[in-house]
């Protein structure tokens, strides 16, 4: 079975890309991953948040800034650059060694270093970038086209800065999630990835104190990728990949078959290991020439919006409408 196919203008092996996350933060998980089959990687994300953490963990100025005028400025620039050198050296380094695509990933919150890391990471080799751009909308006093707003200045600036392809990875919470993407791919990226898994927040109720909830996605959410795929793949100017709540070989299949390009995998990774990338792809290829198709063109997006007949059940949100006359 042929299972290549083309992502963000890039020929892939696989569909299957390992996603962004602590599993492909080393050159040894990254060169297992494309030995196992990966179509792709996308490198552990970079965040500025982290970035001025360190700065302010090693520089250790206890007292206002102001008053160490611009050697401050020089401390805090040392530190940063020491942050983000091991990351692009492991880039280098990756470009050396696999021949499958290095996908970058970025988490900034200001506009400067979107542009300063993205000319970094095209600088040390990245095949294409993806900005991990997770907004909480929180902010009472932001509206929604302030937020969309900030997506699109982002995009037009990186797009002036760096010529490798670039790709939104997005949350859900948007009051108007299908045209803003269908929007966000008029803007000239390459590619948009859905969704974004937020950080998940519990209650200690005997510490009385807010605690991270289990961070892997779980195989209920799958369906809600599922519903904004088939919904959206046909309407996008731009690759899809879908991500969040993919489990098996089954799930990929089901992605697929709603449009999906490719396909990002992470929490399965930490639950089955790095080898089960060999087990999802043979689970694709078993399923392909079970229906007889010898390649993924003849059946991706066969079941999204305007190309099945029963593409209305993806419209319905009232759940005794299931009960009716779904079969």
């Amino acid at each position: 079975m042929n299972t290549k196919i083309k992502y963000l203008g890039m020929e892939l092996n696989s569909p299957i890309i390992a996603g962004s996350c602590g599993l492909t933060a080393s050159i040894d998980n990254l060169c297992k991953l494309e030995e196992c089959g990966a179509g792709a990687v996308v490198l552990k994300s970079i965040f500025e948040e982290q970035i001025i953490y360190d700065i302010k963990r090693n520089t250790h100025i206890h007292a206002p800034v102001g008053n160490y005028g611009d050697s401050y400025e020089y401390i805090a620039q040392h530190v940063a650059d020491d942050s983000v050198s091991k990351y692009f050296s492991l880039i280098k380094e990756a470009k050396s060694k696999l021949k499958i695509p290095i996908i970058g990933s970025i988490n900034c919150f200001s506009h400067e270093n979107w542009i300063t890391y993205a000319k970094q990471f095209q600088d040390s080799g990245c095949d294409a970038l993806e900005l991990n751009m997770a907004i909480m909308p929180f902010d009472t006093s932001l509206s929604a086209d302030d937020v969309e707003r900030t997506f699109s200045n982002i995009i037009q600036s990186l797009r002036k800065s760096i010529s490798i392809p670039i790709s939104i990875k997005v949350g859900s919470y948007f009051t108007d999630l299908a045209k803003f993407m269908q929007q966000l791919s008029w803007s000239g990226i390459q590619g948009i990835t859905m969704f974004n898994k937020s950080l998940q927040v519990d209650i200690d109720i005997d510490e009385e104190a807010l605690r991270n909830a289990d961070s892997l996605t779980h195989p209920g959410e799958i369906y809600n990728t599922i519903r904004w795929t088939a919904i959206l793949s046909k309407k996008l100017r731009c690759d899809l990949c879908a991500t969040t709540g993919v489990s098996n070989a089954h799930d990929v299949v089901k992605l697929l078959l709603a449009g999906a390009t490719a396909v990002q995998i992470a929490s399965c990774l930490y639950r089955n290991g790095i080898e089960y990338v060999k087990e999802l792809n043979a689970g694709l290829q078993a399923w392909m020439g079970q229906k007889g198709y010898e390649n993924i063109d003849q059946f991706r997006g066969k079941l999204a919006l305007k190309q099945s007949d029963k593409a209305s059940m993806l419209m319905r949100t009232q759940f005794m409408n299931y009960f009716a006359d779904i079969k």
